[in-house]
């Protein structure tokens, strides 16, 4: 069984602002306002949520958010999650990839000599380029930033054929 969980002693002026939030016409406020008083009475998680008709958990998840936060806990806040976008190629390492994908596959050892994402993907990680490795996916974005389209990056291939070019600009290829 766990421990009851009750918040902090409340300071000279906190309970008269949560006695305004019980006149709040915002809900979340309200329920807020309710849960930490009914803790600040000594009321356990349990007995408020059965008297607010919610989850218990949400009791404890508020009274925890006043007692690190404060009066900052009666702020909603998103509930999505904290994610923060970053880019996994920066401008310089967007161009280390394009000169990756202008050199054959089979320069890093790989018995082919077309590009795939998850290929470009692997050696891009292999060669430093991301300090992770990353999916096919981001790849491609980076070389959207680029303003290449990947069915254009797959042409830069060149074959280990040392007469290559020639047969290629004659059309024999």
């Amino acid at each position: 069984m766990r421990k009851p969980l009750y918040i902090r002693p409340l300071t000279a002026d906190e309970p008269q602002t949560l006695q305004a939030g019980l006149r709040s016409s915002n809900a979340f406020l309200l329920r807020r306002g309710q849960i930490l008083l009914a803790s600040a009475r000594g009321q356990t998680a349990r007995v408020i949520a059965e008297g607010l008709g919610c989850d218990d958990q949400t009791v404890r998840n508020a009274i925890q958010a006043f007692n690190t936060q404060g009066l900052a806990a009666l702020t909603p806040r998103s509930s999505a999650p904290q994610r923060t976008p970053h880019a996994a190629f920066d401008p310089t390492r967007r161009e280390q990839l394009r000169a990756l994908l202008h050199q054959s596959p089979r320069l890093f050892g790989k018995p082919t000599s077309l590009w795939t994402l998850p290929l470009a993907a692997e050696l891009a990680a292999a060669a430093g380029i991301t300090p992770r490795p990353v999916s096919g996916e981001t790849i491609r974005r980076a070389l959207a930033r680029l303003g290449v389209r990947w069915k254009r990056a797959k042409h830069w291939i060149t074959s280990p054929d040392p007469a290559y070019t020639r047969k290629k600009n004659s059309g024999t290829v």
